[in-house]
Parts: structure tokens; sequence; C-alpha cells
């Protein structure tokens, strides 16, 4: 379980973010267990993840960012437009460190 980020860690974490590419995207099918465990997995290999909620998906963006924080044990950096940035330090050897 992860503490709350500060803003100067959202603001640190939202630049590193700004480059990456989605790797997860959520379809029609929503928040499925297969969904979670592949954003789940993209936060272990990178710790910083970006998520992009596709246009068919049947569930609110913030409502969406929220539940993968959940179920995941990472924080949401940012929610802009369809795209979450979601944060979770690896549990042995964090590669990010926040200021």
């Amino acid at each position: 379980m992860t503490v709350a980020l500060t803003g100067k860690q959202r603001r640190f974490l939202r630049a590193r973010g700004h480059g990456l590419a989605a790797v997860v995207l959520v379809g029609k099918e929503g928040l499925t267990g297969a969904l979670v465990a592949a954003v789940d997995r993209a936060l272990l290999d990178h710790e910083l993840v970006k998520v992009r909620i596709g246009t068919n998906a049947m569930v609110d963006r913030h409502d969406a960012a929220a539940e993968l924080a959940e179920r995941t044990g990472a924080e949401v950096a940012q929610v802009l437009g369809n795209t979450v940035l979601l944060y979770r330090p690896h549990p042995e050897e964090p590669v990010l460190r926040l200021p």
C-alpha cells in the first residue's frame, strides 16, 4: 500500500510520464480481471504507467482511475483527457526517486 502523493511528487511524475505511450487500453469490456492484471504487471515492470480509456469504454475516466489504483495498489498521478497516469514503486528496487 502506498502513501498519498504530495503535489510536488505528482508534478514530478507528470513530467516523467509526459513522453510515455499508453501501455494498456480500457475497451468496451471495461475493467476486467485480465486488464487489471495487465496494469499490475506493467506497474511492476515500469513503476509509472499510462492507461488509455477507449471511447467505447462504458466507464467514467475518474472512476476507472480510482478503481485501477485501488485494485493494483497504485496512486493516480494524473487524469488528463482519456489518459490515466498511475504510479506504484517497485517493491524491492524502486527506480524513480520521488522528491
